[in-house]
């Protein structure tokens, strides 16, 4: 196997994929790593999770189940991605948010703090921060911002410029 070593780290190629993968990171072989994603530090990919296309996952975070981060997506610091949970585009998943059962985050999204989505959908702009739940089959698209303690369930939309 080729190491690589990128800023004094080195990282081989994974056997499912071929992406590299951080010689401090946890991987299991049934994950798919595509061959331009790179998974850092102390992250962990499991089951049959996939991170492909130029996706990365870094430091603490758990990618687990049959989820997926493609695209340009960015996971990092304790986030969780699990489940049949989707994150691509630009979207970006971070602190200690959690993203799971049939989730989507897409487009140019961010989702952070200690939010949880799931079986939602969060696309465009949208901002997803604070205490905030996002469930059933609810949307946040465009340039929404919810955050703080707020609760968006059910067939709920919040969209444009809301707050």
């Amino acid at each position: 196997m080729k190491k690589t070593v990128i800023k004094g780290r080195n990282y081989y190629p994974h056997s499912n994929g071929g992406g590299l993968v951080a010689e401090t990171a946890a991987v299991s072989r049934t994950a798919y790593i595509g061959p331009n994603a790179r998974v850092h530090k102390k992250a962990t990919v499991s089951g049959h999770a996939k991170v492909y296309e130029y996706a990365e996952v870094s430091d603490y975070v758990l990618i687990s189940d049959n989820a997926q981060v493609f695209g340009n997506a960015k996971v990092w610091d304790n986030a969780k991605v699990c489940g049949h949970a989707e994150v691509f585009g630009n979207a970006k998943v971070w602190d200690n948010a959690q993203v799971f059962g049939n989730a989507k985050v897409s487009g140019d999204a961010c989702v952070f703090g200690h939010a949880e989505v799931w079986d939602a959908e969060i696309s465009g702009n949208a901002q997803i921060s604070g205490d905030v739940e996002i469930s059933g089959d609810a949307k946040v698209f465009g340039h929404a911002r919810v955050w703080d303690n707020a609760e968006v369930s059910g067939y709920a939309k919040v969209s444009g410029n809301a707050k």
